[in-house]
């Protein structure tokens, strides 16, 4: 099997939700967060601002911080998870100051109240925020300990009513297999949900794939290292998978 690489048509999109990972955040030599990396994430969230788009985000802490792996070294599972949500808050305000050096209104609200930091997450409020064309960052997950921050990103999805949730990985896509340790790897164009949960294919975890299933919330998986590429996809032009229902 041969991999696709041809470009495809993205859907049209008004409101969407940005995924990011914690460690698109890092730089060489284990920097936890890089000035020059967050700066280049930031433009790339602001170019695509710039053409209309309504736009929220949220950015996992496993840069800094993994609840789930530190669990299994000893730490009681709900105290590592909470002390996740904490570093994906450091990771918001990071995205914050880089988006506001390029003159982009943000504003961080997190599910965890810290109200010396950023604001609390109140659905109205950033609805409003983002109808005056600010970018919204959601921090500290779902609030909760056992959820991971792709369940918090889709539950905000939903919340927000994004017409789409896009997943910034490492990877231009959604494969059969890990592309890194399998060279054959054959990328999908489209997926359904179901194959997503039924195969296992490690886009989100279960609870996520489901809840974006159930509010019929497309998840569009592309490379979010390659400069440009987010607003490449947006317009068509860049290589992603879109995991959505079946007929859709």
């Amino acid at each position: 099997m041969t991999k696709i690489r041809e470009t495809m048509t993205t859907p049209p999109f008004k409101r969407i939700l940005l995924k990011l990972s914690g460690e698109v955040l890092m730089g060489e030599g284990g920097l936890a967060i890089s000035p020059e990396i967050t700066a280049r994430v930031a433009q790339e969230i602001a170019d695509v601002r710039a053409k209309g788009y309504e736009l929220c985000v949220v950015v996992g802490g496993g840069n800094i911080f993994r609840g789930l792996s530190a669990a299994a070294k000893g730490i009681e599972r709900a105290t590592a998870d909470y002390m996740g949500m904490l570093a994906t808050v450091m990771n918001a305000l990071a995205v914050q100051n880089a988006l506001e050096q390029i003159g982009v209104d943000t504003r961080v609200q997190s599910a965890i109240p810290m109200a010396s930091v950023c604001e609390p997450f109140i659905r109205r409020r950033a609805e409003r925020h983002l109808e005056k064309g600010r970018v919204v960052i959601f921090a500290a997950g779902v609030g909760s300990p056992f959820f991971t921050t792709d369940s918090g990103a889709a539950l905000r999805a939903a919340e927000m009513k994004c017409d789409a949730l896009f997943k910034g990985t490492s990877v231009d896509g959604v494969y059969d297999a890990d592309p890194k340790k399998v060279p054959t790897a054959t990328r999908y164009e489209t997926v359904s949900y179901s194959k997503v949960l039924s195969d296992d294919l490690k886009v989100m975890d279960a609870s996520a794939i489901a809840l974006c299933r159930d509010n019929n919330i497309p998840i569009v998986v592309f490379n979010i290292r390659q400069h440009g590429n987010f607003g490449a996809v947006l317009a068509g032009e860049g290589v992603s998978t879109i995991v959505q229902n079946q007929g859709a």
